[in-house]
């Protein structure tokens, strides 16, 4: 063991984790498909050089390679008879590559890891004793049980291994969402728990990144005798260039830190996607702060924690972020109409659906000029022409109370799909004595919806059943500084949103440009085409509306054309942009100009016989 006690450290400090083994030895060129615990064994250099570069980076508790060094893992490389040799050599491993300042920490992985929880419970008993009791014999400062998805499994790991030490015991859950399905646990039952179990910390890693996490953690009751441990994976895994990989940058990951210690969180690391360069940016965020104190949510305490039922409408058709991962999905904004009369609306949205957009969207009294609730409009359409609405959520004209009711009647209509927008200032629009209220930005608005999908209200309080809201973030990519608006988009994704919708966009260069600035954000872009309607219309967007600006050339086209001809020339325009457009993007954002539909209807069509054509092009030939 170490010269310094980590019980006592963590009472006085933050400690940085390392990140990633598997994921960061695959990076440097280790087939995936060999044990990789063996390679303690076998290139025990390999293995150092892991544990140094995060040593290095600043990391100072440092995680044996023996996640999966159990019978059962070791068993499918025929080498169940080498469990205690593995996991002795795999300590020795770890503290010959770092100084006397770093802990050494075994790790211990679920054997279970997410399958169907049927397992001969004496079994794994003997199974934890025995890679807990060669760690333990090699000098292990703690045990660290990480990426159990079931309850159960945990807490029997837990009550093997805490009489064969008085060392620390961590235990990390990968997420409540696959709780064990005989028996589902909220994370305040879980933890709590864990807590009389008699471990010293709990927490989680894996499956998740930074945001996700830290949200749980905001919704969840710790009790505050144990420390608090999260080691989160670098996003989501995606698929890049034909190959798969984690995109979160290590500066997201610093920031992050400074987010996860406001929870109080004691230890913080990475899981799988994290590098050396990932735990820099964390060690460097944490340089010289002391830990802070956990203030658990808002109307809740350690002993009053409510179970939030889970229950959750059936889907019948995909979302548009499900949709838009696997093709070309069209959505068309088609606003509410001035005035009382719908059947245009209706016949609208109805061809346009029929040309193959995936969803009507509906935007919020846009530019502050009052217009039809689009939450009524959306349930018409829903109910009486089978069509996914999507409806813009504006900031500006709702309080809080306001705003929890309005999305409570979505969520009660089945109009789960929203766009969350900050809204023009009231005194731009047609009634400009009214009051602009912005109780919440739009990022705390994208929070509080994402909230609702755990089933607990803006006040914090539990509603009996969970929402489903998909939602979207506006982009403003006309900006002087892109890399600032790109900057205030990435906190819209940290608070949760699921999708992106841009302003339109009038060049291909500036389509070019936002597909590199957003390319590293693992959640889909709708790319904004507007079709102009005459050289007016393109003169009034380029001088007259917020966030939009006309390229040079594309005035000259529309110059001094008006009516027919001018809506000819601006879908030609639009056509030519999503020829760009959709080499970068699978995302359309369609937006139809003064109710003219008939020309979003011509360019939803173009779009999808893009991608027929497409689709063709590449099985032809192959019968």
């Amino acid at each position: 063991m170490s010269g310094r006690d980590l019980r006592q450290c963590l009472q006085n400090g933050l400690l940085v984790g390392d990140g990633a083994m598997a994921t960061y030895l695959y990076q440097q060129g280790i087939p995936v498909g060999i044990c990789y615990e063996e390679l303690s064994l076998t290139q025990p250099d390999v293995i150092r050089s892991v544990h140094r570069a995060y040593y290095e980076a600043g990391a100072r508790l440092i995680e044996t390679n023996t996640y999966g060094a159990n019978r059962e893992r070791l068993e499918r490389y025929g080498l169940e008879g080498k469990v205690t040799r593995i996991n002795r050599e795999a300590v020795s491993v770890a503290r010959s590559s770092v100084g006397d300042d770093a802990f050494v920490v075994g790790s211990i992985g679920s054997i279970l890891a997410g399958r169907v929880p049927h397992y001969d419970t004496e079994e794994y008993r003997d199974m934890y004793e025995e890679q807990a009791t060669a760690l333990l014999h090699a000098g292990v400062d703690g045990i660290v049980l990480e990426t159990f998805l079931d309850l159960e499994e945990l807490l029997l790991a837990v009550e093997v291994i805490r009489p064969l030490t008085d060392r620390p015991v961590i235990a990390q859950l990968a997420l409540m969402e696959v709780a064990r399905t005989r028996d589902a646990y909220t994370l305040d039952e879980a933890f709590a728990h864990l807590a009389k179990s008699g471990v010293d910390g709990v927490g989680f890693n894996c499956r998740l990144g930074p945001t996700e996490l830290l949200r749980a953690l905001e919704q969840t009751v710790i009790p505050s005798h144990v420390w608090i441990s999260v080691f989160p994976n670098a996003g989501r895994l995606g698929l890049v260039d034909g190959n798969y990989e984690y995109q979160t940058s290590p500066a997201y990951f610093g920031e992050s830190a400074l987010r996860l210690r406001e929870q109080g969180v004691r230890i913080i690391g990475g899981c799988c996607g994290t590098t050396p360069a990932h735990i820099r940016a964390m060690a460097e965020s944490l340089r010289d702060l002391s830990p802070l104190p956990r203030v658990n949510p808002k109307n809740k305490t350690e002993t009053s924690a409510r179970r939030v039922p889970i229950h959750l409408r059936q889907r019948t058709k995909p979302t548009i972020v499900e949709r838009v991962q696997r093709e070309y999905t069209v959505i068309v904004e088609l606003d509410p109409p001035k005035d009382l009369e719908i059947s245009s609306f209706l016949e609208g949205a109805a061809r346009l659906h029929a040309a193959g957009a995936a969803a009507i969207t509906m935007a919020d009294n846009s530019l502050a000029t009052t217009r039809m609730s689009n939450m009524a409009l959306g349930a018409i359409v829903k109910s009486q022409l089978g069509i996914d609405p999507l409806v813009h959520i504006t900031c500006r004209d709702r309080n809080l109370i306001g705003q929890q009711s309005h999305v409570m009647g979505l969520h009660a209509l089945g109009i789960d799909q929203v766009l969350v927008i900050t809204g023009d200032p009231t005194r731009i629009g047609d009634l400009p004595g009214a009051s602009s209220i912005y109780d919440v930005t739009s990022f705390e608005l994208i929070r509080m919806l994402k909230q609702l999908n755990e089933g607990i209200s803006f006040s914090g309080k539990p509603l009996k059943q969970r929402a489903q809201f998909v939602v979207g973030a506006a982009f403003n990519p006309h900006v002087r500084h892109l890399d600032a608006a790109v900057r205030r988009l990435e906190k819209k994704v940290e608070a949760g949103a699921d999708f992106i919708m841009t302003q339109p966009v009038y060049d291909a260069d500036g389509i070019r440009q936002i597909a590199q600035a957003t390319a590293h954000l693992d959640i889909p872009v709708f790319i904004g085409i507007m079709p102009l309607t005459g050289y007016r219309n393109a003169l009034f967007l380029h001088n007259e509306v917020p966030g939009i600006k006309i390229p040079a050339d594309v005035l000259e086209r529309m110059k001094d054309l008006k009516g027919e001809e001018g809506r000819k020339m601006g879908v030609a325009i639009a056509r030519e942009l999503l020829d760009v457009a959709m080499a970068h993007f699978r995302g359309i954002y369609l937006i139809t100009p003064f109710a003219y539909w008939q020309m979003t209807e011509e360019l939803t069509h173009y779009v999808l016989r893009s991608k027929q054509n497409a689709w063709v092009q590449s099985v032809g030939g192959q019968g």
